[in-house]
């Protein structure tokens, strides 16, 4: 037993000493709750993410409403050249094949613009073609100088009119979604600052325990040697000791891997050594349940996105509706043309120049193909319906019982203040009792863990009170002790 102790004390010393060496190397950064938050919000990857995911967000945003805007364009092609054989029919009915040997350069200039009502393209080009025959040495220049047309494409559906509905949608839940993950980043910190926290504070009571049992087994040895206490109370105070120095080092373990747990959410490197100072005061606070309902209803990303799906859903049923009946593609354009075997006069007295195309697709014979995909649109919507409809409810529920929790947790918080402050007054108490001997060891024991436990739970309600205080935050995007709304600079997160 001895040599157990001999052993268990050269390890603490090994463990001491390194960990006093590593530090030494370390720059120590003390860091109250409220830094370890805003640090959390500012760099940690977590929230590096989620304002890379805004930007995804906003510019799949900037690129729907580009698609309503002009868009001019300039193309060329050069060389276009091609050699063949080509047939030609003569006046007598023969034919003759000809050595074809041609190259082609064009350059055109595009004008575009998507009609959102109608859900068709009006458009405007200007074509220059120069054709040089290349057997015969003669070259040929074909212009457009101006070609106005407009195209409509699928009569019964205009995709253009569902994505006015969706898109704007789309990119305020992006705003609301960046926002609700910041509060996220929060919460996460929240846990990893109390992982820390319990593990801190456990190491403190093993140090003090680990001394205790020291102490005490040193009294108890004495006692012993004059009769004053029986063998198995000496022995029990022995074990004390041993399981003292176990619990020491566990929990030397324990707090370096809550500091890089920590430091790696944080983005510190290993260089960075941790100390925290846990938050002793809590706001006064009080949330309404009702006034949280309706902000979460208004601010909650859920919600939008709700919205969202019910609209996609009714496009797609409207989509494939359209597809089973008649199917229309218009194409009409006017303007000038022009040909000339010299570039100067190409464009001088243009021709007009009309086309109209009018396509039409009607089903006859599908074997139920357009009619299954729509209802299986339907059914889709249906399933969507339900799905939200029960996805409101349990929004709903989910907000009334985070409300209600939180408004226990400051009573919670007190009691385990008051239980912590208790058990650390009966402990020191029920040491002195036994020091003159007025107590056992199971009495002493006792008092040590309810000691132990107490602190833990102090630690744990804290750990509590904060991540329901978030989790508010998080649902209701909303500053409860400030009285406003969640905001983010959205300009600032695009530079």
């Amino acid at each position: 037993m001895i040599k157990y102790k001999i052993c268990i004390g050269f390890l603490l010393l090994f463990a001491l000493l390194f960990n006093g060496k590593l530090h030494s190397q370390n720059v120590t950064e003390e860091l109250t709750f409220d830094e370890v938050i805003l640090l959390a919000r500012q760099q940690s990857p977590d929230a590096i993410m989620a304002k890379h995911r805004f930007r995804a967000n906003y510019w799949q945003y900037r690129t729907y409403k580009a698609d309503y805007l002009p868009n001019l364009s300039l193309g060329a092609t050069f060389p276009e050249y091609s050699r063949a054989i080509k047939k030609y029919q003569n006046a007598d009915g023969t034919y003759t094949y000809v050595e074809d040997n041609v190259n082609y350069s064009t350059l055109n200039l595009n004008l575009r613009q998507n009609v959102g009502f109608t859900g068709g393209q009006i458009f405007a080009s200007s074509n220059l073609v120069r054709t040089d025959e290349l057997n015969g040495g003669s070259f040929s220049y074909l212009s457009t100088p101006l070609s106005i047309g407009y195209s409509q494409p699928v009569l019964f559906y205009n995709e253009y009119r569902w994505q006015k509905k969706i898109e704007p949608l789309k990119y305020e839940e992006a705003k609301k979604n960046y926002i609700s993950s910041l509060e996220e980043v929060s919460l996460k910190a929240v846990n990893y600052f109390f992982d820390l926290a319990l593990a801190q504070q456990n190491i403190q009571v093993a140090k003090i325990n680990y001394s205790n049992a020291d102490t005490l087994y040193k009294i108890a040895k004495g006692r012993y040697n004059i009769g004053t206490i029986a063998e198995n109370e000496l022995m029990q105070m022995e074990l004390s000791l041993l399981n003292a120095g176990s619990s020491l080092n566990s929990a030397m373990v324990d707090l370096e891997v809550k500091k890089f747990q920590l430091r790696s959410f944080l983005g510190f490197n290993e260089k960075v050594d941790l100390a925290l100072i846990i938050p002793k005061e809590i706001p006064e606070l009080t949330i309404d349940v009702d006034q949280a309902m309706g902000i979460a209803t208004e601010n909650n990303p859920d919600i939008i996105s709700f919205e969202r799906q019910l609209i996609e859903a009714r496009r797609d049923v409207a989509k494939a509706r359209s597809e089973r009946g008649l199917q229309a593609d218009l194409f009409a354009s006017i303007g000038y043309t022009q040909q000339s075997g010299d570039l100067s006069t190409v464009y001088v007295n243009p021709q007009d120049q009309q086309r109209v195309t009018l396509g039409l697709q009607i089903p006859i014979l599908d074997w139920g193909l357009s009619k299954g995909k729509y209802r299986m649109a339907q059914s889709s919507q249906e399933v969507i319906k339900t799905t939200v409809d029960q996805a409101r409810t349990d929004f709903t529920q989910s907000v009334f019982l985070n409300v209600m929790q939180f408004n226990l947790q400051d009573d919670q918080l007190k009691i385990a203040a008051k239980s912590d402050t208790i058990a650390q007054r009966r402990y020191d108490l029920t040491k002195q009792r036994f020091l003159i001997g007025k107590v056992d060891v199971l009495d002493l024991n006792v008092a040590l863990s309810e000691k132990d436990v107490a602190k833990i739970n102090y630690i744990s309600a804290l750990r509590r009170y904060w991540a329901d205080f978030y989790t508010i935050r998080r649902i209701t995007l909303f500053d409860f002790v400030n009285n406003q709304s969640l905001e983010a600079d959205f300009k600032e997160l695009l530079k």
